[in-house]
């Protein structure tokens, strides 16, 4: 359980709406980065293979292939630095770390994607026609 104090601290350094992905997402993680006086940002894109923490110490990792070697890199989800996270693919996973992706090489590091990808809204697309509801009948007095 956490202190009552600790938790009023945390939260002022929380983002308001932080975004939602999971592991085995693919992402693009939008980093500041200051060089001398000049600010840029720089995309960090590959898989989130591990998620850990919660409150202000909520890190994630995300891996990705250069050059043939293999990349991870670790992002406070709650850090200033980071600038904003985009989605660009969702994942299907039954595990909560997949450190078993490090010796996977080439299409063998793929995975397969969720159907239903969730809206900006947080709803979910269905796919085919839209049902309509009808309205229930009324009963007579």
């Amino acid at each position: 359980m956490k202190n009552r104090l600790m938790i009023l601290v945390e939260g002022a350094g929380l983002k308001k709406d932080p975004p939602r992905f999971e592991v085995g997402d693919t992402v693009d993680v939008h980093q500041r980065i200051l060089e001398g006086q000049k600010e840029r940002t720089q995309v960090f894109s590959g898989t989130v293979i591990a998620m850990k923490g919660d409150g202000m110490r909520e890190m994630f990792t995300v891996r990705r292939i250069v050059q043939g070697e293999g990349v991870e890199r670790q992002f406070p989800l709650h850090s200033p630095r980071i600038a904003k996270i985009d989605v660009k693919r969702t994942g299907v996973t039954r595990r909560a770390k997949l450190y078993y992706l490090r010796e996977r090489v080439g299409k063998a590091t793929r995975l397969r994607e969720r159907k239903g990808k969730p809206k900006a809204d947080g709803a979910a697309k269905t796919d085919g026609a839209a049902k309509t509801e009808t309205p229930a009948k009324q009963p007579t007095a």
